[in-house]
C-alpha cells in the first residue's frame, strides 16, 4: 500500500493577540500660600529654597520649591520657582508637560500679568526641576499690590500626558478614615480609661492612644511603674490650654487654629510640652511656627528654649533672624533678654560677638 506525500510542510496557525496603548490628559494644580514673606526674604539665602506640601496629579507626586532670594546669583532679585517631581510608579518615564505658575489676586484668581510658563517641560529623572527662575521681581512684587498683610499666594497648574498599556476597570477606594476616627475619640468620657488633671480642667484620654505616641506616657501609663489604680493623673507646671492642644495633636496630628497674636506663645509653651513627652513631630511644628512667627519681641525667649530643648535648627534661623544690627539691638533691648543672658552665657557670647562684627 503505497502513501502519498505531501507537496508542502503543513502550516500551523498562530494564535492572534492584541494590546492596547492607552494614553490620556492628566492635570492639576496646587496653591502655595506664603505666611510671612518679608520674613522668607530675610532668612533664605539666593539659592536656597522653601518647600510647598506635597500634592498628587497624575499618580505622581510633586511639590514646588520657593525661592525667596532667586534660584541663583544672576537671579538673587527676583523670586524663583521650581517644580519637581518626588515620587510615581515608574519615575524612569519621560515625561512631557506644561506647567504654568500665577500670582493670585485676592479674590484667588491668577493674575495674567504676573502668569508665567515653565518652559523647560520634559524630564528623565524624578529629581530634575522644572525651573521658573525670573517669576518677578521682588520690587515689583511688593509694589503691585497682591502683597496683603506680608501673605501672597500662587498657583501651580499642570497637566501632562500619562501613557498606560492595559485599560484597567478602577474601583473607587475611600480616602483613609484611622486619623479621623482616632480623632473622634478625643474627649470621649465614655470609652476614656485615664483623666487627667490640669490646671483645675480635667481631660478624658485613652492609654493605648497615649501610648502609642509618646514613650513618656507609654512609660507612665503601661510601663513597670504605673500606678495600676490610679485613673486620675495630675499634671503640674502645664497651662490647660496647652494640654488640650497637646492632646489634640495626640489623636489628630494636627494642632488648634489659633489666633495671629497667640500662636508664638502657644507654640513656646507646647515646645516644652513636646519635649516632655518625647513628641518629636509635635517638637518640630513648634518650632516652624516659632520661626513663621519670630519677632524681635519672642527672639530672646524662642532662643533660650531651643538651648534649653536642644533644637539647633531653631537656634540656627534666629541668630540669622538676629544678624541684622537694628534687630539684634532691638532683641537686647527686650524683656527676655536679660534671661536669656543669665541662665545661658554662651549664647551671650555669640551674640556679643555678632554685635562687634557689625
Amino acid at each position: 500500500m503505497s502513501t502519498k506525500k505531501s507537496g508542502a510542510a503543513d502550516v500551523q496557525s498562530s494564535p492572534s493577540s492584541c494590546s492596547t496603548i492607552v494614553v490620556t490628559e492628566a492635570s492639576g494644580h496646587h496653591v502655595l500660600k506664603i505666611d510671612g514673606y518679608t520674613r522668607t526674604t530675610m532668612m533664605v539665602a539666593t539659592g536656597e529654597h522653601l518647600d510647598s506640601g506635597e500634592f498628587h496629579v497624575g499618580g505622581y507626586a510633586w511639590h514646588l520649591r520657593y525661592y525667596p532670594n532667586g534660584y541663583d546669583q544672576e537671579f538673587s532679585s527676583s523670586i524663583s520657582f521650581a517644580l519637581v517631581r518626588t515620587a510615581g510608579a515608574g519615575d524612569n518615564v519621560r515625561l512631557h508637560a506644561r506647567a504654568k505658575i500665577s500670582l493670585l489676586d485676592l479674590a484667588g484668581e491668577p493674575v495674567a500679568r504676573y502668569s508665567q510658563p515653565v518652559d523647560k517641560c520634559s524630564t528623565s529623572k524624578a529629581s530634575d526641576p522644572w525651573v521658573c527662575k525670573s517669576f518677578i521681581e521682588r520690587d515689583e512684587l511688593e509694589k503691585s499690590g497682591h502683597v496683603v498683610g506680608d501673605r501672597l499666594a500662587v498657583r501651580c497648574d499642570l497637566t501632562f500626558n500619562v501613557q498606560d498599556r492595559l485599560v484597567r476597570e478602577l474601583v473607587a477606594v475611600p480616602p483613609p478614615l484611622l486619623r479621623r476616627h482616632i480623632g473622634e475619640l478625643l474627649g470621649d468620657a465614655r470609652t476614656s480609661d485615664v483623666r487627667f488633671k490640669v490646671g483645675g480642667e480635667t481631660f478624658p484620654a485613652h492609654r493605648c492612644v497615649l501610648a502609642a505616641r509618646s514613650p513618656v506616657f507609654r512609660a507612665e501609663l503601661l510601663g513597670p511603674m504605673r500606678e495600676h489604680a490610679a485613673t486620675t493623673i495630675r499634671v503640674d507646671d502645664m497651662d490647660a490650654a496647652v494640654f488640650a492642644a497637646l492632646l489634640r495633636f495626640v489623636y489628630t496630628d494636627e494642632l488648634p487654629e489659633l489666633d495671629g497674636g497667640s500662636v508664638a506663645a502657644m507654640a513656646q509653651h507646647l515646645l516644652v510640652a513636646a519635649d516632655r513627652y518625647d513628641m518629636e513631630r509635635l517638637k518640630k511644628v513648634c518650632e516652624d511656627k516659632m520661626v513663621r512667627h519670630l519677632d524681635v519681641g519672642t527672639a530672646a525667649t524662642s532662643l533660650a528654649l531651643a538651648e534649653q530643648h536642644d533644637c539647633p535648627e531653631l537656634k540656627k534661623a534666629i541668630l540669622r533672624f538676629m544678624a541684622s544690627p537694628a534687630r539684634l539691638k532691638a532683641v537686647m533691648a527686650s524683656d527676655g533678654y536679660e534671661h536669656l543672658v543669665t541662665s545661658f552665657p554662651s549664647i551671650a557670647t555669640e551674640i556679643l560677638a555678632m554685635f562687634a562684627a557689625h
